[in-house]
């Protein structure tokens, strides 16, 4: 008798609490106008003066790997090997 009530306590509780959400439809702008005309900006232009950044020197670093004129013994080797 106790697992018939249970088992019926379960299906009804879960017809209970299951709740019908409604259908949200969203809408947005399709057409805004902007009138920039009216809008005001107060206000004085001029030079930067101290703010703006000076010119440093530029450090010149050696370059500590050695050059060489060409890479052809490992372009070679590479071609080697794909073959």
């Amino acid at each position: 008798m106790k697992i018939i009530a249970a088992t019926l306590f379960f299906i009804l509780s879960g017809t209970v609490l299951a709740q019908n959400k409604p259908n949200v439809r969203y809408e947005y702008k399709k057409f805004e106008k902007f009138d920039f005309e009216e809008i005001g900006v107060e206000g004085e232009a001029g030079a930067p003066g101290d703010i703006s950044i000076s010119p440093r020197l530029r450090k010149e670093f050696k370059n500590k790997l050695p050059e060489r004129a060409n890479f052809n013994k490992e372009m070679k080797k590479a071609v080697e090997g794909i073959r």
